[in-house]
């Protein structure tokens, strides 16, 4: 746990957990137990505040966003034109992306839940704390190594071409994907387990209150130190070096064959979304390495300044994780293309036959077309009209 000293006038106290030591400048020393309300911290104001910004309005934006972003992503990199290796390791990486969507999405459900003030509602607040830390570390850490996983596959692609349709496939990127979605998912297990909610009584305010408290494995000191030093490296610090160094690596050779006064061929503009991709994987999990690695913070155990600078760095990776999909759109004409093939494909060859028609003077006929058209477009594509438009 942290520890804050602090001082108001005539009075020194310091902040440990959520015992207070107060001194009224004597030797005399009380200790007073704040459980079912929070100690005294000049950042709880900060707190609040960054809690209500992202929980309340960031989230919800941003999750419901991303889920339809990353649903509509799934869909049009599963089509047929799209089955390539590097789709297989961006399909994994949606998937990975809307688990953490939904979770963030809940927070913000419970956060509604916990403005009622019910006692039933905070119960299952803090029963869902330890899945919600879970998921959270597990998704982050899947997300990262199958950003990784993208930019070695782009890297084969770019620097080694003679290896490239030999290594890079879409059996090996499945495998990969797979690999990473198990490990992670195990190497998380402890975090499920570091916290359990409890019913503890506050005898200062005559009350009871459930509240998040280290389980027996979070209290093991000689299994959760060096536990949490290598999750958070997996997490964080690993994947960013590596992805440092290939993105240099990669930049580098689109430079040596750049040619002056000539477009990017096909291969290197997706590749230059990719890099894209990951500068800003980069960006919004680096304040989440500086916090976990550097600094050892962690959430529940920490002072309302650290928790409220989480609120922040979490709301990144959330960010992070519903952006994919308008860089896709906005990168990416291959995307666009079976995106519009996907979704208005119908509309626009009905549009085409009605125009035509109307062009060689088939009125009538033009006339059924558009009213066809029109069924077709709100969804109404029966086997006839597709039969009439052949």
């Amino acid at each position: 746990m942290a520890t804050v000293n602090t001082t108001v006038p005539g009075m020194s106290y310091t902040v440990f957990g959520n015992t207070t030591l107060l001194s009224d400048g004597l030797d005399n020393t009380t200790a007073v137990n704040y459980i079912c309300s929070e100690a005294p911290d000049e950042y709880a104001v900060f707190y609040k505040w960054a809690q209500f910004v992202t929980g309340l309005i960031i989230y919800p934006i941003v999750c419901v966003v991303g889920i339809i972003g990353n649903t509509l992503t799934l869909i049009v990199l599963g089509h047929k034109d799209m089955r390539t290796a590097t789709n297989v390791y961006l399909s994994s990486l949606a998937v990975s992306d809307t688990i953490k969507l939904l979770n963030d999405l809940m927070y913000f459900v419970l956060l509604l839940l916990k403005l009622e003030n019910l006692d039933d509602d905070n119960k299952i607040i803090f029963n869902f704390y330890p899945y919600a830390h879970y998921i959270f570390n597990m998704s982050v850490c899947v997300t990262a190594w199958l950003t990784v996983s993208v930019a070695v596959d782009r890297y084969i692609a770019v620097c080694h071409i003679t290896k490239a349709k030999e290594m890079c496939t879409t059996a090996r990127a499945r495998i990969v994907s797979t690999v990473v979605f198990v490990s992670m998912i195990t190497l998380s297990v402890p975090s499920a387990l570091r916290y359990r909610p409890m019913l503890q009584y506050d005898d200062r305010l005559n009350v009871s209150c459930y509240q998040i408290r280290q389980s027996t494995l979070g209290q093991n000191d000689q299994f959760m130190t060096p536990y949490t030093w290598v999750q958070n490296s997996l997490r964080s610090i690993i994947p960013l070096i590596v992805l440092i160094f290939l993105n240099a690596r990669i930049i580098n050779e689109l430079r040596k064959q750049r040619v002056p006064g000539k477009k990017l061929s096909s291969r290197n503009r997706i590749t230059l979304m990719l890099i894209v991709i990951i500068l800003c994987f980069v960006v919004c999990i680096m304040p989440d390495a500086v916090m976990s690695l550097f600094f050892g913070f962690g959430y529940v155990d920490e002072t309302s300044l650290v928790r409220g600078i989480r609120e922040i760095t979490d709301s990144l990776l959330a960010i992070n994780s519903a952006l994919n999909f308008v860089l896709y759109c906005s990168m990416s004409k291959i995307f666009r293309t079976t995106f519009m093939k996907i979704f208005c494909n119908n509309c626009t060859v009905q549009r085409k036959v009605s125009e035509r028609l109307l062009q060689n003077g088939h009125s009538g006929a033009a006339v059924s077309v558009a009213r066809k058209d029109s069924n077709g477009c709100s969804g109404n594509n029966n086997k006839d009209s597709r039969e009439t438009y052949v």
